[in-house]
């Protein structure tokens, strides 16, 4: 009787601590899960770092080792504010969603997303807005292969106001030089021609935002996703 009773209070014991640990454990992975950017963490980020996050977080994505997120929990954690390290210029085609492939949560980066990932007034002011007041430290022009507006500008399309769009990307066609939109790695060499010029028009139409750019306290890259992959590749300067 004594040795059962024993026994009994052993594997209470274990079952008790076991409780106690996955408990634990589960709270310390809710906590890692709610994690948001704040502005002591934003204020960390460098130009440099900032790339280096959106590099690794797409390695991951490629890898398919992508970090587990509790998204629901995220939005109550992002309500009062939000201080987006990064702000990526992107196509708006719908297979290269960016949080997805550069693994980024609610509150991370702020998406701008227009056909061609070229650059208006609206794009400007709006990026003007995410570092100037909110505080991102990088500005990404993301392009990707196979393109459909790419595509169209080479074929010089007309199409409603569609066609006003298709002109933005005519200087990156004839930076180009001759070529087909059949032709997969020239409509490539046409969005990454594109992305360069979309980076200078940046540049020289927003003061606000050369001016940081040469205080160094924001970057600007460009980068090609690849539709086939998964892969985001940064363009050299």
């Amino acid at each position: 009787m004594r040795r059962t009773t024993f026994t009994i209070g052993l594997v209470s014991l274990a079952i008790a601590v076991s409780a106690s640990a996955l408990a634990q454990t589960s709270a310390d992975t809710a906590g890692k899960k709610a994690a948001v950017q704040t502005a002591e963490s934003q204020a960390a980020v460098t130009p440099a770092s900032a790339v280096e996050k959106l590099k690794k977080g797409n390695a991951r994505f490629v890898e398919k080792n992508m970090r587990s997120r509790d998204w629901l929990a995220k939005v109550p954690a992002t309500a009062g504010g939000q201080y987006p390290f990064a702000t990526i210029l992107a196509c708006m085609d719908s297979r290269a969603p960016i949080e997805i492939i550069f693994d980024q949560g609610i509150g991370d980066v702020f998406g701008i997303r227009i056909a061609g990932n070229v650059v208006n007034e609206d794009v400007l002011g709006s990026m003007e807005y995410a570092t100037k007041v909110v505080g991102s430290k990088l500005l990404v022009v993301l392009g990707h292969t196979s393109c459909g507006a790419v595509k169209g500008s080479i074929d010089d399309a007309k199409l409603g106001n569609l066609t006003g769009l298709l002109a933005k990307i005519r200087p990156a066609v004839s930076a180009s030089g001759p070529g087909s939109s059949k032709d997969d790695a020239y409509v490539t060499k046409v969005a990454q021609a594109n992305v360069s010029q979309a980076m200078k028009e940046i540049r020289e139409k927003s003061p606000t935002i050369k001016a940081q750019l040469d205080a160094g306290t924001v970057g600007l890259v460009g980068a090609i996703y690849d539709v086939s992959t998964g892969k985001v590749t940064f363009l050299s300067d």
